[in-house]
């Protein structure tokens, strides 16, 4: 696998990176991986370099460069606040321009062919649903997002494949707002969701407090079934 930084351009003509893993192969469908709220960070590189070891081109854009570039947050409790902190100060709308320029990025690279999905972990399970209305990505897994629920009424547009993944003992996401999203995707086609026996970001293995290695085997298989079917390398 071969690692480099992506420049993209946003909206506004300035740019950001994208931290980016090649396939062994050099080449397949691209798929954008969206960041929890700690930044690109060890969590999120490994989650890369798995998407590429099934021979995918990933791509974790720098979601907070607009607030500070680079950011990378560990997951020790101390950091919670200096995380939310971040968090607090993102702008949804400008952010989602951001977004869809780089999942254009990753579609334009000549590695992957016009192809490419987004994959999205707490807060970027929020982002990657918001993209999946602005820029129909050719498939959506969506990660426990806290703030899917608030955006189901505006997800009107939404025609893009999409694998939803929630704990049902999160503490995050009450259980009526993943109630909402099951009824949401219940009979829409192209559209699972899946619910497991544990808390919030049970597949961050790197968090001894949040870390759940069954249900993330568990979503993690839905996963990989659920990408090669709508975008086999």
């Amino acid at each position: 696998m071969t690692t480099r930084t992506e420049s993209i351009t946003a909206p506004d003509g300035l740019t950001f990176d994208g931290y980016t893993v090649l396939p062994a192969s050099g080449a397949g469908p691209g798929v954008l991986v969206m960041q929890e709220i700690f930044g690109v960070n060890e969590y999120i590189r490994d989650v890369c370099h798995r998407l590429a070891a099934l021979g995918y081109v990933a791509m974790a854009p720098d979601v907070y460069w607009r607030i500070e570039r680079n950011v990378d947050i560990g997951h020790e409790p101390s950091e919670m606040p200096k995380a939310y902190g971040y968090m607090s100060s993102y702008d949804w709308t400008i952010g989602l321009g951001d977004h869809v320029a780089a999942l254009e990025h990753l579609r334009a690279l000549p590695e992957t062919g016009g192809r490419a999905a987004v994959i999205g972990y707490c807060f970027g399970g929020g982002t990657s649903f918001q993209l999946a209305g602005a820029a129909k990505p050719d498939a959506v897994v969506s990660y426990y997002g806290s703030a899917v629920p608030g955006l189901l009424e505006k997800a009107t547009d939404v025609t893009s494949p999409i694998c939803f993944h929630f704990g049902a003992n999160d503490p995050y996401i009450p259980g009526d707002q993943i109630a909402a999203v099951r009824a949401w995707a219940a009979g829409r086609a192209g559209v699972e969701f899946h619910e497991y026996a544990a808390g919030h970001a049970f597949d961050n293995s790197f968090s001894a407090t949040f870390s759940d290695p069954a249900a993330a085997a568990a979503a993690w298989a839905h996963t990989v079934r659920f990408l090669a079917t709508h975008l086999a390398p």
